[in-house]
């Protein structure tokens, strides 16, 4: 159906609207989907109903690594109620393949499957029982090909080529084409700093594969268009970047794809890749009917990237007063299958490698492979997390052999504003490492042996083990750890980041409203309420309606990277102040010559109204604008970055620089294995919280999932098989209620003067310290060197 006349699923999203009195930005303002989503009248985009629609299914690979032999689909097109079964050899357009950076990722299997579950053929039903029977009769013949699986296997001479005939830009200078991207970063002489050094520690380090985790499954709903096109209605974090992959392969041109962004249940990147978005649209043009794709949380786990598992192998060395003298460390990913954000991934992990330090020399390697395990991409933290464990690890082992305190060693050697990162970037905004690391170990710690303290019996849930009531307090031990971390915020390495922002002020019903319009994805973040903060602000209304989310107007780029409220933020912002001067320049040419202040005064909007900076009121917003309209959509971009040197890695490659401490206090069962984590403090600059409530809760997300991978989440890829072997979530477990500790919050507002109102990007930073807090913390516990996550009972109990 045309676009002006469609019908509107039910569940599509709709105008935002909140009024206040006040609500600007440094107010801790209600989220508007706040109430929808606590009492469960929130439309998530699996909620999505169109009274014709058909349900699509996706038939996965079984397999790791095969040749397909033969498809039969002959039995699942002659079930009852299938209106059609697409495979490869069905795709409409001379482009058949997609990617965020590099083109590699088929949208459906063509000869040959690289991963345990990749997609192979698409069935739409008139149910989803349907569906799900009739891909099932889908006969598919493999031959199983030699397997990928690590390092060794994957450049080993004459090892499989995951992808042969590669010619995408990084293939010129990687040694092996089963290296997705490398990244050295070489400065000063690591040879001779080590000449200096009294002492050297080493360390290889092993980091799981997280999984995103986010509750609501991957769904759409794609509803063909009288005009050839398709409007897709579907939760993701990066409408326009999904809008320039899918419209190739559909073989259209971009205005005939529409999209919209329905109600996200959560991302943490995951929704960053492309999952059921093409398939539902090709079902939908197949079809000539609205169909809906909902994944199980089985097929989640196979629908999208994860967090790159990974090796890593550290050298540092310090003189016996406790200062760094050089670190050398090799990072080595697992990208799986395909590319996905790899290259990204590899330039973050190789320019923080060495955390939040003053180094001079070092010598750094990061490499990403192709393998045949589940593809890997956009998690929060993105690379940081990984290395953040590691060169955490190393600053424990570095401190222990100087018998230096853990904390005063790392304020010793950390970084502050000026210091010149590996890269040869200037850190050019505060950079408080010191303080923050003073700020968690001045908190007072948390009583030992609370159970004791419940009564006559004690309380299982302060306990290791908890309501598994396994133990009550014999063979319990406290530990106590610290770790600080270093992240990036926005897209780096030169990436040409920049969001849109339309904002329409206008009178209705008497009073001044304003309405903001952006492509970005919210996915729990709380973009939308900032957004009606900074409008109320610059605005000086009560009123201010959020546009739902589409590709109407200019790219927002990607929930991701920290960069939302910074980027989107900011592109608000600059199209609020420039709404505001046609405002008053409308003001100046009706009311100028009534008043000297219209043409002398620094005039602000405040409460509805136009007023001087000394406060004299000079008119109503709505008595200028009358009938009037202001419309404007803008564009805002951070400073310029540089791609890393692909030889030294020297470059300014990131915009800005955010940091977190934690301090991790957990109680240990070491007969049992069994770790309860008891308090998790963390202190973390913002620069200027726009929302404090908001900033807390990030912080606190952010710290949970740090946690989980430290003592809990792993996928686990049969080494054998690569085949995903816990795809639930009865065995990939991540913290409850009853595993997530007390997370006291100590916020600083150093103000980046660069940075729209000061602020810092602060949603994945405190990603990565928890995670090296807690298990130094375990470590310190049990007197064991552990060097892997997840840590595991048996890890300390000895019976691996």
């Amino acid at each position: 159906m045309a676009q002006n006349t469609r019908t509107v699923p039910a569940g599509t999203p709709t105008n935002v609207t909140q009024k206040h009195t006040k609500g600007g930005i440094g107010e801790s303002t209600l989220r508007p989907d706040g109430t929808l989503k606590v009492t469960g009248e929130f439309a998530y985009s699996s909620d999505m109903w169109h009274e014709d629609m058909l349900w699509g299914q996706t038939l996965r690979s079984t397999v790791a690594h095969a040749e397909i032999v033969s498809i039969d689909i002959s039995e699942a097109l002659a079930m009852p109620g299938v209106y059609s079964v697409l495979t490869y050899d069905d795709l409409p357009a001379e482009m058949k393949n997609y990617g965020l950076e590099i083109q590699d990722t088929p949208v459906l299997a063509n000869g040959r499957v690289r991963h345990h579950g990749e997609p192979v053929a698409l069935v739409a039903a008139d149910h989803p029982e349907t569906a799900r029977r009739a891909a099932a009769k889908i006969k598919i013949d493999y031959k199983e090909l030699p397997l990928v699986t690590d390092e060794a296997s994957a450049l080993a001479p004459g090892a499989p080529l995951i992808h042969e005939g590669r010619d995408d830009h990084h293939i010129g200078h990687v040694p092996h084409p089963n290296i997705v991207h490398r990244q050295p970063i070489i400065r000063g002489n690591v040879e001779e700093a080590r000449k200096r050094a009294d002492v050297i520690v080493e360390g290889e380090y092993t980091f799981g594969m997280q999984d995103q985790a986010f509750l609501g499954p991957e769904s759409g709903l794609a509803v063909p268009s009288e005009d050839g096109g398709v409007e897709l209605y579907v939760a993701t974090q990066w409408l326009h970047s999904d809008l320039q992959q899918i419209a190739p392969v559909l073989g259209l041109p971009p205005e005939k794809v529409r999209m919209t962004l329905s109600g996200v249940g959560g991302a943490f990147g995951g929704r960053e890749d492309i999952s059921m978005q093409i398939h539902a649209c090709l079902l939908a043009l197949a079809t000539n009917k609205p169909v809906k794709i909902v994944y199980n949380r089985f097929e989640s786990f196979f629908g999208h990237v994860h967090r790159h598992p990974a090796k890593l192998y550290y050298e540092h060395g310090a003189t016996k007063d406790g200062k760094l003298t050089h670190m050398k460390c090799k990072i080595v990913l697992d990208g799986g299958a395909y590319a996905s954000a790899s290259p990204a991934v590899v330039g973050n992990a190789s320019s923080l490698s060495v955390g939040p330090y003053v180094l001079e020399d070092v010598d750094i390697e990061a490499i990403a492979l192709y393998t045949n395990n589940p593809p890997c991409g956009a998690m929060r933290g993105f690379g940081a997390v990984q290395a953040c464990f590691a060169y955490e690890a190393q600053m424990d082992k570095l401190a222990a052999k100087l018998g230096m305190d853990p904390v005063e060693f790392r304020q010793l050697n950390a970084m502050e504003m000026g210091t010149v990162m590996p890269t040869g970037q200037v850190v050019d905004a505060p950079a408080p490492v010191a303080e923050l690391l003073r700020r968690v170990k001045a908190r007072p710690l948390p009583p030992e042996r609370q159970w004791e303290t419940a009564g006559e019996g004690a309380d299982v849930r302060a306990l290791p083990g908890g309501l598994s009531n396994t133990t009550h307090g014999e063979n319990v031990v406290r530990g106590v750890g610290y770790a600080v971390g270093i992240k990036n915020v926005g897209f780096s390495e030169g990436f040409d980041d920049y969001s849109t922002a339309r904002v329409r002020l206008e009178v209705i019903n008497g009073e001044a409203v304003a309405m903001v319009h952006t492509a970005m994805a919210e996915v729990g973040q709380g973009g939308i309420t900032v957004h009606a903060q900074i409008a109320r602000t610059e605005l000086g209304v009560t009123q201010v309606t959020i546009h739902p989310a589409d590709t109407q107007v200019g790219s927002a780029g990607s929930t991701s990277a920290s960069r939302q409220t910074y980027m989107t933020g900011g592109a608000v912002k600059n199209t609020c102040e420039a709404v505001r001067e046609a405002l008053l320049e409308i003001g100046r040419r009706k009311n100028g010559s009534f008043h000297p202040a219209w043409a002398t005064a620094e005039l602000l909007l405040e409460g509805g109204k136009i007023v001087t900076d000394g406060g004299e009121v000079l008119a109503d917003i709505a008595e200028i604008l009358e009938d009037e309209a202001i419309d404007l959509e803008l564009e805002y971009r951070h400073h310029p970055t540089v791609p890393f040197d692909l030889v030294t890695g020297q470059g300014n490659g990131h915009v800005q620089y955010t940091f977190a401490a934690h301090r991790a206090v957990v109680e240990v069962d070491t007969e049992l294995g069994l770790v309860k984590v008891v308090e998790l403090a963390t202190a973390q600059d913002v620069g200027k919280a726009l929302n404090m409530l908001s900033v807390v809760g990030q912080i606190q997300g952010g710290t949970t999932q740090g946690l989980g991978v430290a003592i809990m989440e792993e996928i686990i890829v049969d080494p054998k098989t690569a085949k995903v072997r816990n795809p639930s979530f009865t065995d990939y477990l991540i913290p409850t209620i009853l595993d997530t500790p007390t997370i006291p919050v100590d916020v600083l507002e150093l103000a980046d003067p660069k940075a729209p109102y000061g602020l810092r990007g602060m949603g994945e930073a405190p990603t990565l310290s928890s995670t090296p807090a807690v298990i130094a913390a375990i470590r310190q516990a049990t007197g064991l060197d552990i060097t892997k996550t997840p840590i595991r009972p048996e890890m300390l109990t000895g019976t691996l």
